[in-house]
């Protein structure tokens, strides 16, 4: 093995995390927003996380960036590591040397996540400043690149502008270049494409990826929207009730879904293609209640295949095989639904 390779081999996971769990203090209680998550990411990949509003999407990767409120917010376990370093806890490294240096974010509102009472250039520019010692003029200089990287016309003029003279997909593409202005190795997108119209939705995702080419970042992409996952993701992790429910490559989710909270969603997604054209079911009932999350599967409740176990235990990991996993107890040895096959298909 070439001294290359073996670098490779062992150099550590881009970003790895471990079995992270945030509450909230509330007036009602705490919440348990997220109960115990794990993913890693490496370098030129792209991790979908998906699920349903207030699954815990955004709250674990805010916490991941020091971006909760604390108090009311608490981090009860877990471990996060960028390139082997902890960006949790005590010992963690600095959130000024993270964020936007190492991690850039792309917010989910970008009209109230920009300053309204600075340009759009002067925002792009001050990252530059703080991170990379950059001279005003030089980092506005640099903002205005940016610009015309993100597709945006006329960038030296658009850069003097202020965030209301903007159209969403403008705002989301000086989100992006405010994102990538410090050559960040992670790239996380929190519904990038929200309220933008198909089209324009198409352009921010296809320069997501161009820029992904270029820089060779890794992308973690936050959405509820199967059809950007189908386009962009190489691993894909499906939340629930704040645990990962499934993970494995965008093939094995979307043609072997292995828990039947995946395919719940699968069935509530539309599709132009005749031959698997059906009625659109919704997955009925609600989320369980966070205050007091249920002992077992979170997903019973709404669940047509639950047994007795999955309401008082919680189902452990099953892999299907050596990158694919579902937490449900019909992949259980001795379960009487098991399935003929190790993932659930589509019935006809």
């Amino acid at each position: 093995m070439s001294e290359t390779a073996l670098a490779k081999d062992t150099a550590p996971v881009l970003l790895e995390v471990e079995n992270l769990a945030v509450e909230f203090d509330t007036y009602g209680g705490i919440v348990k927003a997220v109960r115990g998550v794990d993913f890693k990411v490496d370098h030129g990949e792209t991790l979908a996380i998906v699920g349903e509003s207030g699954c815990g999407k955004s709250v674990t990767v805010q916490a991941m960036m020091g971006l909760i409120p604390m108090p009311p917010g608490r981090i009860t376990s877990g471990s996060a590591r960028l390139r082997g370093s902890e960006v949790l806890g005590r010992n963690r490294l600095n959130s000024k040397e993270i964020r936007g240096a190492e991690i850039g974010m792309i917010f989910q509102d970008p009209m109230t996540s920009l300053n309204p009472t600075m340009t759009i250039g002067d925002q792009i520019a001050e990252p530059l400043q703080v991170h990379k010692g950059y001279s005003y003029r030089q980092a506005f200089n640099e903002a205005i690149r940016l610009l015309g990287i993100s597709k945006i016309p006329e960038a030296a003029r658009r850069a003097k502008q202020y965030p209301f003279e903007f159209s969403g997909g403008m705002l989301q593409r000086a989100m992006i270049a405010m994102a990538i202005s410090c050559k960040p190795s992670i790239l996380i997108a929190d519904e990038p494409t929200t309220a933008l119209d198909v089209t324009i939705q198409a352009q921010i995702l296809d320069l997501m990826q161009d820029l992904q080419k270029e820089t060779g970042m890794a992308i973690i992409l936050i959405t509820h929207d199967l059809g950007v996952v189908a386009r962009m993701a190489d691993e894909v992790a499906v939340m629930y009730a704040g645990k990962i429910v499934e993970h494995g490559s965008v093939d094995d989710v979307f043609y072997r879904s292995a828990h039947p909270y995946t395919l719940g969603l699968k069935k509530a997604m539309p599709t132009n293609d005749p031959s698997l054209q059906h009625k659109l079911l919704p997955i009925e009932g609600s989320p369980p209640d966070l205050f007091a999350p249920p002992p077992g599967c979170g997903y019973c409740a709404r669940c047509p295949y639950a047994m007795q176990l999955c309401n008082v235990r919680h189902p452990d990991d099953f892999f299907l095989k050596e990158t694919h996993f579902s937490r449900c107890w019909l992949h259980h040895a001795d379960s009487p639904n098991k399935p003929q096959e190790l993932y659930f298909r589509d019935k006809e």
